[in-house]
């Protein structure tokens, strides 16, 4: 049979490498061990390791690896968010990454359609989609992580878009290649005719299972049924029946195949409207049953969202920061629903509220419904509810994974059904097994932990499964999946679900495409009874920092190094791999030794440690803390008593640095910037990789500090040592520094500025940290907060610190004090420059003149605090428009890694630099020395302060 699976033929890496090689450039072959483990896992329970890893970029080569995958019997699997939960991006055999080349995209018909590459994530198309108020029609809870050929592949849907607006509705037209290389795109008018004359095999077994359908009444009838709800469990049969050219019908089969039939290289989509007007409400009931018996009167009335969540879930959130705190309050069995009325209209907002308060009042529950129009409280229900999946997975008993599985029940059978789904979490000893989903469309995901370790735990997982298809198919006649694709989880029930004639032909359709079953084998379509427990990932016990990691992926758009070498996930995937080796008395010497040969640098030396994957991850995950223990592993002993040294002598550092960029000037005026980089670049090699590189952008030194008075002053300054000792870049013209200009602001607002004379030597610690030397951290963070507590008067005047990284240092350097001192932090208040200018300095200040444009890059520290809103706020004042480039994030310079190890700052702002050279700005402008120079090494345009940018507005 053409679907059986069969283990893949495998070559050597070498010869792999070799062969591969001929088809796309060597560089985007991966073989080597660490890669392939960091792509061994996607968000699922399953785990396989590729034979190689191959970032392909055109269609051609995607023929050509077609070609290939055939000519070797070796499967071929297409991956690019990697946020699959049912194991459907994992493979081994090859494995084509699509989200690093295809992640194009263009907006069309003014918003009412988007052209897009399979490897765009959700949320950045809405987000290109925003200016004409609409977006794509589905909306899963990953949108801000999972990319368009996830979407399209698994027909996902979400919390308001039900079945009307999931991708197979709002696909315009598709491009794809199929196993045998044809390539189609159906928005050609003459596609069918196309179709019909490439593939006639292929068009002909089409119609022919169309005929089967439609003369088969029972099945017919039993289609239009199943797929008035939420049902993605095996093919789209709804296809068939839906269209009647072969090429409309074959596009359809598309959405939802899961990757199983062909590739999609891109597609257009229809948009819908984003609905400006929302009413967002919290409801609580006193059990699980009456918030289901809820849903019917709540979507008659119009409700667009209707999210429930049992006790435990609800649970699994409480505690996060600005959650409500009647969720600690609610009894055992309570349960809650997230509802959400919509309009486009301002207009109708106080009909929404009529419409809620009707509807509500006459439903019974433990306390009056809260509903609100403020969008941060919005946003903070909606992101409770989307975090509820990777939360739950924080809190599994180490070495320990999470299974998310979604079924759909009839909506009027809802209550009965979830009441009986819970039942079996008893009855299989699932303790901590929870219950929440899309209940407007019957839509409930059931999340529990679960060991692997022993056959008994898999057996047990196995009888659970095994009830849940009773469950879900005999007794409701419901969808064993919804909305996150059939993968390998339900693969062995499709057959179940829908019968022998259905399962036929969705065989037959798999057959007529891939005759040889080497695209995504095992997935959608697998006699294997047991594949559902077969390749069972394990999670073993990691260090703390990362422990509670699901591998959910949900960090990785947050890294500037996904393009350059591992994401936080992958570091994770590789460390828990070293350690299974570890562990394990017999395992592959070889492969561990090739795995700590590589983890320095791919997993160390490139993390920017910049916390911006904590804001991803929805249990605040930073991985920058595991890459700085690892870090302090690597120094001797020697190097941590050289680095105390250094922290208690830092003035001399701090003049030493000074003295270096002066030489370093000198020295490329006499030889050059060629020389000078080679220079350094050898001494960096062979003597010291803690030696910067010098580059064309380093900057000269800094001016002296500016003498001011104490008497009169509204706050203390302190220059970062960044500021004291880094001036203007070689590209910029001479002009005050940094500390001239924000002393000279606050004058002119009326509220001067003091610096202490003997601020020189104090550092936050945030360079001692980054690096993982936590001996010098804390001497010099306690002795900057023994200093500022003087120089403030014991917490009188606030503190303004100019460099954002090092405010967002000294906020989060209590752990690291003595108890003394963390008495004295704790009455301190401590500023970072935008936030004292924007509610301090601007309300006084006159601007005398705007500049025409400004383009602002936010540094991580700054998103971090939130404060992004007013470095816009302050730049709006003295603009006349402001761009914060969509594609913003971290610029990977993170203190020093962009002097040394420059590749990650060109890597990660290559694609905000792309984004902001498509049009000139009068001004560019950041709260970060470091972070200028990376932004204007990428772009070519020079980043100053944004004090720059007031000061010259305000003159």
């Amino acid at each position: 049979m053409a679907t059986t699976v069969t283990a893949p033929s495998k070559l050597r890496a070498n010869e792999l490498q070799s062969l591969l090689g001929q088809i796309v450039e060597a560089d985007r072959v991966l073989t080597r061990p660490i890669d392939r483990i960091a792509y061994a896992s996607d968000a699922s329970f399953y785990r396989l390791i590729p034979q190689a890893v191959i970032r392909a970029k055109s269609v051609e080569e995607i023929q050509a690896l077609f070609r290939f995958s055939q000519q070797h019997s070796i499967p071929l699997t297409f991956r690019s968010g990697g946020t699959s939960l049912s194991g459907q991006a994992i493979s081994d055999g090859l494995l084509i990454d699509t989200a690093r080349h295809w992640r194009n995209f263009e907006v069309r018909e003014g918003g009412r359609s988007l052209w897009v590459q399979p490897g765009l994530i959700g949320g950045r198309a809405n987000q290109a989609l925003a200016p004409f108020k609409s977006k794509i029609g589905p909306d899963p809870a990953s949108i801000a992580t999972c990319t368009l050929g996830g979407i399209l592949a698994n027909n996902s849907s979400g919390m308001c878009c039900g079945v009307e607006q999931n991708a197979y509705h709002t696909l315009q037209s598709i491009k794809f290649v199929l196993p045998s290389g044809t390539v189609i795109d159906t928005r050609d008018p003459n596609a069918d005719e196309i179709f019909r004359a490439r593939e006639p095999e292929l068009v002909r077994g089409i119609m022919e299972l169309k005929a089967k359908i439609e003369a088969n009444v029972p099945l017919r009838d039993r289609i239009r049924r199943k797929y008035r709800m939420k049902n993605t469990t095996g093919y789209g049969l709804n296809a068939f029946l839906d269209f009647e050219t072969p090429i409309d019908i074959f596009q359809h089969l598309l959405i939802g195949s899961e990757g199983t039939l062909a590739f999609t290289a891109e597609a257009i989509l229809n948009t819908v409207p984003d609905l400006p007007v929302k009413y967002t409400g919290l409801l609580l009931f006193s059990d699980l049953y009456a918030a289901s018996a809820s849903i019917l009167p709540l979507k008659q009335a119009g409700a667009k969202a209707l999210e429930i969540m049992d006790r435990a879930s609800l649970r699994s959130v409480e505690t996060q920061p600005g959650v409500p705190a009647t969720l600690r309050t609610l009894p055992e069995g309570a349960a809650g629903l997230l509802a959400e009325f919509q309009s486009g209209e301002e207009s109708e907002r106080s009909e929404l509220e009529r419409l809620a308060a009707e509807v509500s009042g006459g439903l019974t529950m433990l306390v009056p419904g809260v509903w609100t129009h403020d969008a941060g409280q919005q946003a903070l229900l909606w992101k409770i509810r989307s975090g509820m999946f990777p939360s739950v997975g924080s809190v599994r008993k180490s070495g320990t994974t999470v299974i998310i599985e979604d079924v759909a029940f009839p909506v009027e059978r809802l209550a009965d059904a979830a009441i009986e789904l819970t039942g079996l979490f008893k009855k299989h000893a699932y303790d901590n097994g929870i219950i929440f989903g899309h209940a407007k469309d019957g839509n409930l995901h059931f999340v529990m932990t679960q060991g692997f370790t022993t056959q008994a735990m898999v057996d047990q997982y196995e009888y659970f499964m095994d009830d849940v298809v009773e469950l879900v198919v005999n007794r409701y006649d419901g969808a064993l999946k919804a909305e996150h694709g059939t993968g390998r989880n339900m693969a062995p029930f499709v057959e179940t679900e829908w019968g022998s004639d259905a399962y036929e032909i969705m065989r037959k359709l798999k057959e007529l495409c891939d005759p040889h079953n080497l695209l995504n084998p095992g997935v959608l379509i697998n006699p294997d009874p047991k594949a559902h427990i077969s390749d069972l990932k394990q999670l073993p016990s990691v260090e703390e920092e990362v422990d509670k990691c699901i591998e959910c992926g949900f960090c990785e758009p947050k890294c500037p190094s996904r393009d350059l070498t591992l994401t936080p996930r992958q570091r994770i995937v590789v460390r828990r791999e070293m350690v299974r080796l570890q562990q394990n008395c017999s395992s592959d010497r070889e492969l561990y030794a090739a795995l700590d040969k590589e983890f320095p640098y791919m997993a160390l030396d490139t993390c920017a440690a910049d916390g911006l994957c904590a804001t991803g991850c929805p249990v605040s995950i930073d991985t920058g803390t595991l890459v700085k223990r690892f870090r302090k592993m690597r120094h001797s002993e020697s190097a941590h008593r050289w680095s105390e040294r250094i922290a208690k002598h830092f003035s001399l550092a701090e003049r030493g640095a000074r003295i270096g960029l002066r030489l370093g000037h000198a020295a490329q005026a006499v030889f050059g910037k060629r020389a000078m980089l080679a220079i350094t670049r050898f001494l960096h090699e062979h003597m010291t990789d803690a030696l910067p590189l010098w580059t064309g952008d380093t900057p000269h030194v800094a001016g002296a500090v500016p003498t001011t008075r104490r008497e009169g002053a509204a706050a203390i300054y302190f220059p970062s040592c960044v500021s004291r000792t880094m001036g203007r870049l070689p590209l910029e013209e001479k002009d005050r520094s940094v500390m001239e200009v924000l002393v000279a602001v606050a004058e002119r607002a009326g509220l001067p500025v003091f610096i202490p004379k003997d601020v020189a030597g104090n550092c936050c610690g945030t360079p001692f940290s980054s690096k993982g030397f936590d001996r010098a951290h804390k001497i010099v963070a306690n002795r900057a907060i023994e200093n500022l507590w003087q120089w403030t008067e014991e917490g009188k005047l606030p503190v303004v610190v100019d460099t954002s990284p090092c405010t967002y240092g000294f906020v989060h350097t209590r752990p690291y004090l003595t108890e003394e001192n963390e008495q004295r932090f704790d009455k301190l208040r401590i500023l970072d420059a935008v936030e004292f200018v924007a509610d301090e300095l601007l309300p006084k200040l006159k601007i005398q003149k705007k500049t025409g444009s400004a383009a602002l890059h936010p540094v991580c520290s700054i998103t971090k605090m939130g404060l992004t809103p007013k470095l816009q706020k302050i730049a709006s004042a003295c603009s006349e428009s402001v761009t914060v480039p969509i594609s913003a994030g971290c610029c990977g310079f993170a203190g020093d890694r962009g002097f040394l190890v420059p590749e990650l700052t060109q890597i990660a702002t290559r694609v905000e630099a792309a984004e902001v050279s498509t049009r000139h700005y009068e001004g560019y402008y950041s709260s970060s020395r470091t972070c200028e120079i990376g932004m204007t090494r990428s772009t070519g345009e020079v980043y100053r302060s944004f004090l720059y940018l007031l000061e010259k507005a305000s003159r």
